[in-house]
């Protein structure tokens, strides 16, 4: 577990030495998503607890279980998205898995959004914890994809808007309008 922390922590920290070892180190595929599993479930939970204070017992689970779901598929449609327009557009050079590698652990700080049912204050950390990791993915973007800084900030911010777009429209058809707005921000964070 050190080991996983550590990882997270260098990545949070955006160190591009880490994000060249993730990107060449497939052994790395289940423990990237494992953090991506861990951060959506925190994320889901924060959101879980807020309801509860809220006196919504059976919205407090529904959301714990949409949250959390919303955040791991957001995941897997960003990485994807990314990898389609950062190969296609700038002709960066990558496999799926190094963009799921580098992203996984870019998410590490969307762990803030635990803290999401705190008025006032838990909005604005997972808000940062959303920026944080979305910057984290800038730097393990431009690694998996040897892009260079404009090419990387398009790639990130298109696949970005497109994960946003999707996750809001499903959120929103199964009836969490504004959990959807939230679920769609948590690519980066809940």
């Amino acid at each position: 577990m050190n080991v996983l922390v550590n990882r997270v922590m260098r990545a949070a920290l955006l160190d591009k030495e880490f994000y060249k070892e993730a990107e060449a180190d497939t052994n790395l595929n289940q423990e990237a998503l494992l953090v991506v599993i861990i951060v959506s479930i925190a994320a889901g939970v924060g959101t879980f607890v807020g309801r509860l204070f809220g006196g919504e017992i059976g919205a407090a689970i529904l959301a714990l279980i949409v949250s959390t779901a919303v955040g791991i598929a957001n995941y897997f449609i960003w990485a994807y998205v990314t990898h389609f327009i950062g190969t296609n557009m700038f002709k960066g050079e990558a496999e799926p898995g190094e963009l799921l590698r580098v992203l996984g652990y870019a998410s590490g700080p969307r762990i803030l959004s635990l803290l999401v049912f705190i008025p006032c204050l838990g909005g604005i950390l997972s808000l940062g914890g959303s920026i944080w990791a979305l910057v984290a993915g800038f730097f393990g973007v431009q690694e998996a994809l040897d892009l260079d800084t404009t090419e990387t900030l398009v790639t990130v911010v298109l696949g970005w808007v497109v994960v946003f777009i999707i996750s809001a429209i499903i959120t929103s058809l199964l009836g969490f309008g504004a959990l959807g707005l939230g679920s769609a921000l948590s690519v980066f964070g809940r």
